[in-house]
């Protein structure tokens, strides 16, 4: 058996293809591949009309959680989001896109989902390969 017959191998070379084509993109807009994954699922979640904290963002990111406290100051810092004190809780803190940030998310989800279809188009069945990628990831 060789390398190219496992598909461990296969996927980290993949991924590692893929995750350099997604920094290229997200660079001119001034985002980690890790920033725009907080976020757009900040985005994502606030969008469902959902005021997160940082918990449930790592957990919808499957991020670690101290990384993720870490990148959402980052993205704080940048004017992209507001952290609030949440009263429930507060070691917690809420999370609500600023303007500016809500406009960047977009900006970028469509960067990337552009990006992703011009990687992945010379996939035969695209929608097959999302079925089995979404049985693999719980």
């Amino acid at each position: 058996m060789s390398p190219d017959d496992s598909p461990g191998f296969l996927l980290w070379r993949l991924t590692l293809r893929w995750q350099r084509e997604i920094t290229a993109v997200l660079a001119p807009l001034d985002l980690t591949h890790v920033q725009f994954v907080l976020l757009a699922s900040t985005w994502w979640l606030n969008a469902q009309g959902q005021r997160p904290n940082q918990l449930s963002v790592a957990r919808h990111a499957e991020t670690d959680v101290k990384m993720t406290s870490q990148v959402l100051r980052k993205l704080e810092d940048k004017g992209l989001l507001v952290r609030e004190v949440d009263p429930a809780d507060t070691r917690a803190r809420l999370l609500r896109l600023t303007e500016r940030g809500q406009e960047l998310a977009e900006r970028a989800v469509a960067t990337v989902e552009k990006a992703d279809a011009g990687f992945f188009a010379s996939i035969p069945d695209g929608s097959s390969m999302i079925t089995a990628l979404r049985r693999t990831v719980p």
